[in-house]
């Protein structure tokens, strides 16, 4: 059984597809998509995001957002700003940014492989998030955003993949964020069928971004198995929107952090803690570390760069040898009192994308005391510790470029 499967994709008309496309749900507050949406009518938040077109503090979970989210989506549909394909097809999505790219098959998945960890995970997720994806799924009936995931690089699958991009793309528009988006629709019998072939061969992909998409999809299957007599296996509703590209192709920005308050310690008594499990160095300029388990430290204007000490952290655990779960273990929680950097209200988490001049930014303000540039995580990394079954440490990875939802759409109805 291939892992990928072709679908009748939903798509905007390749002159309205700069219009359209939006950033994901989950980049942006409401208030942040409402002003992104003010001046335009179509783009797709208004469909994955739909409480921009209500008044702010109304609750984002309930059942009148989800429907709207339907109601635009129809409505782009009813004007044909979307159009459906009349066959099933795959699609090849190719994002270009600051000179390097990268080229995935947009494809539907399977909810059952994904139970069963041939589609593999390495977060944790929350009921809250999940159930919120999963109701806008079934009131809209539709999957509107894609799961961003992994294959490890194979020379057939990219040989089908040159071949099929060798052509001028049926989109070719650049975001105002600087990113070049391509897509080719694949419909040619033969090259699909190649496709499923070549993907069958993988024993598994690796879940990127979008684990409460993919859990939520899960979700609505096992709902939906639950209320139909009929079930097959067969129905949309057991496979989900995925995206699926090739390991080196991929990169991982820093996901740094910054921190509120020294818990009652004075900068000297700080630095001469953290020398225990640190070796601390002073320096006058921005660091950004070039190497593992090398940190940067801001504190109060000054830079330092922080190396762990050998013997310090367990090399060899695919999780915890993780440079941000090395800060977490031997500084933010023994030194700084920190225990749970997914709750406590005095770390922040800073997207690599927008670089230490961020974290002077939010330092020197007064707004934090404390900031730590950190090293990314490799792409291997990823797949060792979800090979391992094990979790990365929270707030870890930062991919780059996003992927544009509204570019296809996979709609639950036959």
């Amino acid at each position: 059984m291939s892992l990928i499967r072709p679908f009748k994709g939903l798509r905007p008309t390749p002159e309205k597809a700069h219009i359209v496309a939006s950033p994901p749900y989950d980049v942006l507050s409401s208030d942040e998509a409402r002003a992104v949406v003010k001046d335009n009518p179509d783009s797709f938040l208004r469909v994955n995001k739909s409480e921009v077109d209500f008044d702010p503090g109304v609750s984002i979970y309930g059942d009148e957002i989800y429907l709207k989210g339907k109601e635009n989506l129809q409505r782009l549909i009813n004007e044909k700003i979307m159009i459906r394909d009349e066959k099933p097809c795959f699609y090849l999505y190719k994002l270009t940014w600051r000179g390097k790219s990268q080229t995935g098959i947009v494809t539907l998945t399977s909810c059952e492989e994904y139970n069963q960890n041939k589609i593999k995970k390495h977060e944790h997720t929350r009921p809250v998030k999940v159930n919120d994806r999963a109701n806008h799924i079934q009131k809209v009936a539709a999957q509107v955003g894609p799961v961003f995931s992994i294959f490890r690089k194979n020379d057939r699958i990219i040989s089908i993949f040159s071949k099929i991009t060798s052509v001028k793309p049926e989109y070719d528009f650049t975001s105002n964020d600087a990113v070049r988006h391509e897509m080719w629709i694949v419909k040619d019998s033969d090259t699909i069928k190649n496709l499923i072939n070549a993907f069958g061969a993988l024993d598994s992909i690796y879940i990127a971004d979008g684990h409460h998409r993919s859990a939520a999809a899960s979700e609505v299957a096992r709902r939906m198995k639950e209320q139909n007599p009929n079930h097959t296996g067969n129905e949309l509703y057991n496979f989900f929107l995925n995206v699926i590209f090739p390991d080196n192709e991929l990169r991982i920005l820093p996901y740094n952090r910054v921190i509120k308050g020294l818990n009652n310690l004075t900068p000297e008594q700080f630095l001469s803690i953290t020398e225990k499990t640190f070796e601390v160095k002073p320096e006058t300029k921005a660091i950004e570390p070039s190497s593992p388990y090398h940190f940067g430290a801001l504190c109060k204007g000054k830079w330092y760069e922080l190396i762990a000490r050998k013997g310090s952290f367990d090399a060899q655990h695919p999780a915890n040898s993780i440079d941000s779960a090395v800060l977490t273990a031997n500084l933010l929680g023994p030194v700084l009192g920190i225990k749970d950097i997914r709750t406590d209200d005095n770390i922040d988490f800073i997207g690599g994308i927008r670089g230490t001049a961020e974290l002077e930014k939010l330092v020197n303000s007064g707004q934090f005391d404390l900031a730590f540039s950190i090293y990314p995580v490799s792409v291997r990394q990823l797949l060792t510790v979800a090979d391992a079954n094990e979790v990365m440490p929270p707030k870890s990875t930062w991919f780059e470029p996003k992927l544009r939802s509204g570019m296809v759409v996979n709609l639950l109805d036959e």
